[in-house]
């Protein structure tokens, strides 16, 4: 067997197929509040998961190159599974991330009213930890943790 781009998780035969089964000890996580139109899904989602590969580097794969020679941007080297549940499973799913000092990144309702970096920073700021008003959050770590920070959540559908 030879390593596609040096990574462990990724296995390929001689020919280049085949890819083997991965498990990985990681999981990326994005839960939204299951209220949230569509567009404010899809918005949510790019937002929580753009903050994990700039602190966390190793989540990060090597840049894709297509048969011509094209070179595309390096993406997470693990599936994000997306969630969703009530504000209260939100809330507590916020408390036991925070307990367990694992990387989170949240958005609240009030980034909806915003149009940028500097103005989003600032209305998360301008709120207590337990009065945001959440909308969606990321997480990443051992598997069980986020399995045990996600409790009551349900897989987006």
């Amino acid at each position: 067997m030879e390593t596609l781009n040096d990574t462990p998780d990724e296995t390929v035969d001689e020919a280049g197929a085949g890819f083997a089964p991965v498990r990985f000890d990681t999981k990326i996580a994005v839960l939204l509040r299951d209220d949230l139109a569509t567009w404010q899904r899809l918005n949510v989602t790019a937002f929580l998961v753009s903050g994990l590969g700039s602190v966390l580097p190793e989540v990060v794969g090597e840049p894709y190159e297509d048969a011509d020679g094209t070179a595309y941007l390096p993406m997470f080297r693990q599936p994000v599974l997306v969630f969703e549940g009530g504000k209260e499973t939100l809330t507590a799913a916020h408390g036991r991330a925070l307990s367990r000092a694992l990387p989170v990144s949240v958005f609240t309702s009030d980034l909806f009213a915003t149009g940028n970096d500097r103005d989003n920073r600032a209305a998360v700021r301008a709120v207590r930890r337990e009065q945001l008003d959440l909308v969606g959050l990321a997480v990443h770590g051992p598997r069980n943790a986020v399995d045990k920070i996600l409790k009551g959540a349900r897989m987006h559908s």
